[in-house]
């Protein structure tokens, strides 16, 4: 396989790889307040967390910016956290019930998108010690990186879908609530996130 194609897979099956979970709850948690019929909003909020999660990456695997492991791997269930505690206050301001519509917002200027992008910054710190791991030695693997992020973002995508499929038959199939469905899947990733988060800080 070329080098290309090579660290496509390897991005892809990353966000796959059990090791990654706490970015499986992240997405999870970010995609929870929507619902199939919301999907360009939702690949334009998955996108801006990865360009955060792509700028990082890339300075960090290039040795351009230096950073503390520990205080990455703090932060990341901290992003979590928050995006939880986001979504459960969206869900008792009962803007979570499936018959309201929230206020349209622009499709890729908006606050959601910003969001993401800032805690992509985060995320890409944390993937960059497996993608040096990979590289060895090479000093500037630009290749590599796109091909990487570009897995990432298929990943990424690949998962967002199968939530919302199965948000969508939750919700349409089965009549649960869209609140009920905010507040499970909220609490759930809020419950995971906070276990990471003291297993690190007491760790």
């Amino acid at each position: 396989m070329s080098v290309f194609t090579t660290y496509l897979q390897l991005g892809f099956h990353h966000i796959f790889n059990l090791r990654a979970y706490d970015h499986l709850v992240f997405l999870l948690a970010l995609c929870a307040p929507y619902v199939l019929q919301d999907w360009r909003r939702v690949v334009a909020l998955v996108t801006s967390f990865t360009v955060g999660h792509s700028i990082t990456l890339a300075l960090a695997t290039l040795n351009v910016v230096q950073y503390s492991p520990t205080l990455i791997e703090v932060l990341i269930p901290v992003t979590i956290v928050l995006t939880c505690v986001l979504n459960l206050a969206r869900a008792g301001s009962g803007a979570g019930r499936i018959a309201d519509r929230p206020t349209p917002q622009p499709l890729v200027l908006a606050l959601p998108n910003l969001l993401a992008l800032v805690f992509g910054l985060i995320h890409g710190l944390g993937f960059s010690n497996y993608l040096r791991e990979l590289l060895g030695r090479q000093s500037r693997p630009v290749l590599e990186l796109l091909s990487f992020n570009l897995g990432v973002e298929l990943g990424q995508l690949v998962i967002v879908l199968l939530i919302l499929l199965l948000g969508f038959v939750l919700l349409r199939v089965l009549r649960v609530h869209r609140r009920d469905w905010l507040l499970v899947t909220s609490g759930a990733a809020l419950g995971i996130a906070l276990v990471l988060l003291l297993g690190q800080l007491l760790g």
